[in-house]
């Protein structure tokens, strides 16, 4: 076969190849499920929203990137601070600044002081807990080196609309208990007056 032909044998085995690659379409629905197939989507059909994960302690609608997700579930950070203490203000900033998405417990009842002493053998604060690891006390130096090594970015990689929760005391707080309302009063039974006229205890009928 002569040399020509050939290669426009080949072309045309390689349209017929494109032609038919061209016919596999990718649908996505709604769930983010992902097939193939020979029929185009309808003409309708709306491309399925994007999907998300959620954040552990995420207090606002937006969702943490993923690689952040990861390290928030392995090694996640509780800031327990007080009223008046600068130092808590100061860890509290360090970690905003820097983008931890972290949870806040206040301590100020009697029971919150008990609480952080059976959780840190120790009631000073602020007291920072990265997974298991406690930091007690504010150390910028200290802080940083944990959560470098827990594998929080350096910078804020928070989406615009992420907020934390809002800080929550140590130890919850019951609702007060509800006195039951006193029981009502039953007047005693009125005396029986005694019978007129004489009776067998009585047989003279003498009334007093």
């Amino acid at each position: 076969m002569h040399r020509t032909a050939r290669l426009s044998l080949l072309l045309l085995a390689f349209a017929a190849v494109a032609a038919s690659a061209q016919q596999v379409y990718r649908h996505v629905d709604a769930n983010g499920k992902v097939s193939f197939s020979d029929q185009p989507p309808a003409a309708d059909a709306r491309p399925a929203a994007p999907r998300t994960g959620t954040a552990s302690n995420d207090g606002g609608s937006a969702a943490l990137p993923y690689e952040l997700q990861q390290v928030v579930q392995r090694y996640p950070v509780t800031l327990y601070t007080g009223d008046n203490c600068a130092p808590c203000d100061t860890g509290r900033s360090l970690l905003t600044t820097r983008g931890v998405p972290f949870a806040e417990r206040q301590v100020k009842t009697n029971e919150d002081v008990e609480a952080l002493q059976r959780l840190s053998s120790q009631g000073s604060l602020p007291l920072l807990t990265i997974g298991s690891q406690q930091l007690k006390g504010f150390s910028d130096g200290e802080w940083s080196q944990y959560l470098d090594a827990a594998g929080y970015p350096k910078s804020i990689r928070l989406p615009a609309g992420y907020r934390n929760a809002p800080p929550q005391p140590m130890v919850a707080q019951r609702p007060a208990p509800v006195s039951a309302p006193p029981a009502a009063q039953v007047a005693p039974p009125a005396p029986v007056p005694p019978a007129a006229g004489p009776t067998p205890s009585n047989p003279a009928g003498i009334r007093f």
